[in-house]
């Protein structure tokens, strides 16, 4: 009678496992750690580059003043303007720059850094620069730095040269007075051993 439950020819291994059966290696599990993302620098503000001073717009010239044809001034007339006149004037010219038309007649003295005379003056003249035109009638004095006079044009009068007037020289400080002067001295009265003892008189 069988041991194992009475099942014939019934035939049972048993096998134990082995003394030094390797393990299977388990591969090791890498810890990944997720990278944070990388963050941009902040833009840096671009440093402001200093700017050059604004140059001021040029000085515009100002516009001449005409009077036309026509039209007779009984007075004066003065600026610091360009002024063209081209009628009669019965008075004193003093102006920036004249330019004194075809149709123009001035009595009375002219006075201007520059002056275009293309009529009649019937007076002194008075600028730095004189341009006498072929039409030009002066009746007087010019006084001038430079002088140019075209074919045809009168003069009755005399060529003066213009002198600038000599600068003034800075009147001078008047120097402190001198101090006082010391007193004299006072003078003692000579004493006996000044004058020696003459044993012959007695």
């Amino acid at each position: 009678m069988s041991c194992c439950g009475g099942l014939p020819n019934a035939h049972f291994e048993t096998r134990s496992p082995p003394m030094f059966a390797k393990k299977k290696e388990t591969p090791a599990k890498l810890a990944l750690t997720p990278l944070e993302p990388t963050r941009a620098a902040p833009p840096q503000a671009a440093q402001p580059q200093p700017q050059p001073a604004p140059t001021p717009p040029p000085a515009r010239p100002k516009p001449a003043s005409l009077i036309a044809k026509g039209l007779t001034i009984r007075g004066d007339v003065i600026g610091d303007i360009e002024v063209h006149l081209d009628c009669v004037v019965l008075g004193d010219v003093k102006v920036g720059k004249l330019v004194v038309g075809p149709n123009a007649r001035i009595e009375g003295s002219v006075t201007a850094q520059a002056m275009e005379i293309h009529g009649m003056v019937i007076g002194s003249v008075t600028a730095q620069s004189v341009r006498l035109y072929g039409t030009a009638r002066v009746d007087g004095d010019i006084t001038h730095e430079q002088l140019a006079m075209e074919t045809g044009a009168e003069f009755q009068g005399r060529s003066l040269k213009f002198r600038r007037p000599a600068p003034t020289p800075p009147q001078a400080q008047h120097a402190p007075p001198p101090p006082p002067a010391p007193p004299p001295a006072p003078v003692s009265p000579p004493s006996a051993s000044q004058f020696p003892y003459n044993h012959s008189a007695y």
